[in-house]
């Protein structure tokens, strides 16, 4: 394996880690709670917090699987839908900085949070597209 492949195989294992982690919060009751709480007002219809704060925990768990999945279209299948996951949930986060307050250390601000969006799409397309 050349460094080019061995750094790739190093950033997919540790978005893995880190999509996987996030996941498994969204299952966690404190961290659960504190995702449903992030869910902007136009979403707030009736069990619609729960149920998203459950599906995108599960988007995570199963982008993070799909990262270290050996072909490459498979990877690069689940790098599309992390980067599709990342833009979903940012209003949510973007809602959380309004109220830092209310949400704590989630509450990063928006312009910081905006680039660290920007830059965690970057690196899941890096690790997920295919070297050849």
């Amino acid at each position: 394996m050349d460094g080019l492949h061995a750094a790739q195989l190093a950033l997919r294992i540790a978005l893995a880690a880190v999509f996987a982690f996030m996941g498994v919060l969204h299952f966690v009751p404190a961290g659960a709670r504190a995702m449903r709480a992030m869910i902007p007002p136009p979403l707030r219809q009736p069990g619609w917090p729960a149920a998203l704060v459950a599906i995108t925990g599960v988007c995570e768990i199963l982008g993070a699987i799909g990262l270290l999945v050996p072909w490459n279209g498979v990877r690069l299948a689940a790098g599309i839908c992390l980067v599709v996951f990342l833009i979903a949930v940012f209003p949510a986060n973007a809602y959380a900085a309004r109220d830092p307050e209310r949400f704590g250390r989630i509450a990063i601000p928006f312009w910081p949070r905006l680039g660290i969006q920007v830059l965690l799409i970057a690196l899941v397309l890096l690790a997920a597209w295919p070297l050849g």
